[in-house]
């Protein structure tokens, strides 16, 4: 079976996420915002791994972009974050690095799935 690599990026990203989450609660005594980007960070790959079973290539294209918008969100969180000093820069980069990868590849996937559709309307 090919590797799905929406689904390997965006599990990794999870782990990330969490652990960033612990960190957060654990050194730095802060519950509500890592509590955001929790939700919003591992929300990406539950709806990528829903997108797999999806009952329509519209119903694909809805869970992709639920997982683009927790994306967006998610960046908006790890931003705040740094700019607040709960983060490093070097921590921040490679978390943004992540994301912006996730959204490029959830973004392509968008744009293929709708391309396919006007194929088979045409």
């Amino acid at each position: 079976m090919k590797e799905n690599i929406l689904k390997t990026k965006s599990f990794s990203f999870s782990i990330s996420i969490i652990n960033l989450y612990k960190y957060l609660c654990d050194d730095k005594k802060e519950y509500v915002i890592s509590k955001q980007l929790l939700r919003s960070g591992t929300s990406i790959g539950a709806n990528i791994c829903e997108s797999e079973f999806s009952e329509s290539k519209l119903d694909f294209i809805h869970k992709l972009s639920i997982s683009q918008k927790e994306v967006n969100e998610t960046i908006y969180w790890i931003e705040l974050l740094y700019q607040t000093n709960y983060i490093e820069e070097e921590q921040f980069k490679q978390l943004q690095k992540q994301s912006l990868e996730l959204m490029k590849l959830i973004t392509a996937s968008i744009k293929t799935a709708k391309q396919n559709i006007e194929k088979v309307n045409h």
